[in-house]
């Protein structure tokens, strides 16, 4: 399922984000709560995996050779949701249940919803998840690939870093972790809460092949994912630099959009923005 693999691919990704991003605006303005900021921040990145990357099959999501993708950032749920319905797991008009009491939606990824790998969302663990599922990939001799996306404040947290030596001590070049450096957690700017830079030299020093590209665009996003599938003996940090809230121009690089629900106003102007 998604491997597009023509000269158009770029603008037909480029289209379904946006589609993607008006799934994201909608979902959360009807749950009236959720995350707009790094979900929205986050589109470009999922969509080219799905949609271009990784190999799966919504029609058998428990498929033993697919890729697998962990959700590190679990407050980006409703970009992953809108994603796993527009490939097929589930019917789009379910996305209008997230965070609704019995939603299978809920407000971080819930492995009851087919295509999630596993419940995430308690910030630092998505890592340590994603190295031990590419660990058993090489165990088992499988061709499968390992994907994770994690927050940039995420990197607070000291098990990432433990999970990034044992990735590289084990050599797993079949991992890849996406730092989704929008620059702002909840508190305000990463650099000002717990410097992170220079973060490219961070995962290099803990022996990881790493790659800084603009991750809102998509050629630069294809071109890190087929240069780490190059790499052998290390695992590959993309560190993707982004906008909070990206699409919606009242939205970007303002942290207050980090956890919140918008307003009826707020909807209107950014689906049309989105659908210019």
């Amino acid at each position: 399922m998604g491997n597009i693999r023509d000269m158009d691919t770029f603008k037909i990704i480029e289209e379904k984000a946006k589609i993607i991003r008006k799934h994201v605006v909608n979902m959360i303005y009807e749950a009236s709560s959720g995350h707009p900021g790094g979900s929205l921040s986050c589109v470009d990145i999922l969509t080219t995996l799905y949609f271009h990357t990784m190999y799966h099959n919504p029609l058998d999501p428990e498929w033993a050779d697919r890729d697998r993708f962990i959700l590190s950032k679990g407050h980006a749920a409703p970009t992953l949701y809108a994603i796993l319905a527009e490939a097929g797991y589930f019917p789009i008009e379910n996305l209008s249940s997230l965070r609704r009491i019995g939603s299978m939606l809920q407000g971080h990824p819930n492995s009851k919803v087919p295509g999630v790998e596993v419940s995430s969302g308690s910030l630092g663990q998505g890592l340590s998840i994603a190295s031990g599922l590419a660990l058993a990939g090489k165990l088992d001799k499988k061709a499968y690939r390992v994907y994770t996306l994690l927050g940039d404040g995420e990197c607070d947290e000291g098990q990432v870093w433990e999970a990034a030596m044992l990735a590289a001590h084990y050599k797993l070049d079949n991992l890849v972790a996406i730092v989704d450096r929008n620059g702002l957690q909840i508190d305000g700017s990463t650099e000002k809460i717990m410097r992170l830079e220079p973060i490219a030299g961070k995962w290099g020093a803990f022996g990881w092949h790493a790659i800084e590209i603009d991750g809102n665009k998509i050629a630069e996003i294809t071109a890190a994912i087929d240069e780490a599938k190059s790499i052998r003996g290390r695992p590959t940090a993309i560190i993707a630099h982004t906008f909070k809230g990206k699409g919606i121009s009242f939205m970007e690089w303002i942290n207050a959009f980090h956890g919140r629900a918008l307003s009826k106003e707020e909807r209107e102007i950014a689906l049309k923005e989105l659908s210019e």
